[in-house]
């Protein structure tokens, strides 16, 4: 008997009950022993495996000794989070680089004080079974996007650089709750999407599927950035450091021993661990979030540095696609800042392994 499949809508109703229960224990937290600082941070969405190194950080201590508390919170998108960091509502935010420049461009006083994620993975979700092996193969297909998501924008962006004829090209507007579902069921012949998302939601229905990543054309935004606002970073650095160092580590603790993340996560969202998948799920959207970690900025330099010269590049691109034209280009020195990069680093061996961690997922990716 065929395994029943679980609809993108399953997923996230599933996912967003146990982010948000997870959510509302944080939150429900004690005022903080005293002496400690409370923090409230912010997700760019649901609790899962591309930001457990949040929880990670927290579970080990790393806030702590810094003297922090922290209470995490899920996110409804990165555009959404960076709007919340603006107003306040959170001290910190972990925001999709295209949420940061976009806020900026409207006017929000925000700062990207780390990047941890090189690639916002978007591009193209396939079946497996997809004929579809290079960009000019998309020509003449039908493709799913959905409009408010985080990659749509920039799907003229890909077009151009990977010289496609666009007029030969369906788009079909969609529900983020059926994208997937229309791409198995070959209602499409695939759809834009962000791979760190959709993959796991491919893998969760039991359809195993291909991804076209758009940096292969040149076209790349960054993922997760440390977000806060500038009066903060102005005023209180010490602050801002702690909980970019905090962070850091948890990120290096989970790319040097990646079961022991997951492990941790469970823990510190167990309603994951006694969901069907959510273990599995958990594992690879970190996986997939790892293989982002694999760039010259982090291996040349330290974990979380920011090349401004790939930035500049990604505001213009932001400009030109995301924005109205009237927006005004936020300057790339004030939105982007490598001070707080610290020397939190791999060894030549252990930058080895992380990539023998994920290559598997290099291989989903279609890197």
């Amino acid at each position: 008997m065929k395994s029943q499949k679980l609809t993108r809508r399953c997923v996230l109703r599933s996912s967003m009950a146990l982010a948000g229960a997870a959510s509302v224990t944080s939150l429900a937290a004690p005022a903080i022993s005293q002496g400690l600082r409370t923090i409230k941070l912010t997700l760019p969405w649901l609790a899962n495996g591309s930001t457990l190194y949040t929880y990670v950080a927290k579970h080990q201590g790393f806030f702590r000794k810094r003297g922090l508390e922290v209470n995490i919170s899920r996110g409804y998108g990165s555009v959404a989070a960076a709007q919340a960091v603006a107003a306040h509502e959170f001290d910190f935010g972990v925001v999709f680089a295209g949420g940061t420049i976009l806020g900026a461009a409207r006017g929000l006083p925000l700062v990207a004080l780390s990047t941890l994620g090189y690639d916002a993975t978007m591009g193209i979700t396939l079946r497996a079974d997809s004929p579809i092996t290079k960009p000019k193969d998309l020509e003449g297909k039908k493709l799913g996007t959905v409009v408010t998501s985080a990659e749509s924008p920039y799907w003229p962006a890909f077009a151009k650089q990977a010289g496609l004829d666009l007029q030969s090209i369906t788009m079909v507007q969609m529900d983020n709750r059926v994208l997937e579902q229309s791409v198995a069921n070959k209602q499409v012949d695939g759809s834009t999407a962000i791979g760190t998302s959709s993959i796991p939601v491919m893998y969760g229905m039991r359809e195993p599927c291909r991804f076209m990543l758009w940096k292969s054309a040149g076209v790349e935004l960054y993922g997760g950035q440390i977000v806060t606002v500038q009066d903060t970073f102005a005023n209180n650095k010490s602050l801002c450091r702690d909980v970019v160092d905090a962070l850091t580590e948890g990120l290096l603790f989970a790319m040097k021993d990646p079961a022991a993340g997951v492990d941790i996560f469970i823990k510190e969202v167990p309603e994951i661990g006694i969901t069907t998948g959510g273990r599995e799920n958990a594992k690879l959207s970190q996986g997939l979030m790892h293989y982002t970690m694999l760039a010259p900025e982090a291996e040349e330099h330290a974990l979380g540095y920011a090349d401004l010269q790939k930035a500049s590049a990604m505001i213009t691109m932001v400009m030109e696609y995301g924005v109205p034209k009237d927006a005004k280009r936020p300057p790339v020195e004030t939105l982007f800042s490598n001070d707080l990069i610290g020397d939190a680093k791999l060894s030549a061996a252990e930058w080895e392994r992380a990539k023998q961690n994920v290559a598997e997922y290099a291989r989903i990716l279609g890197a």
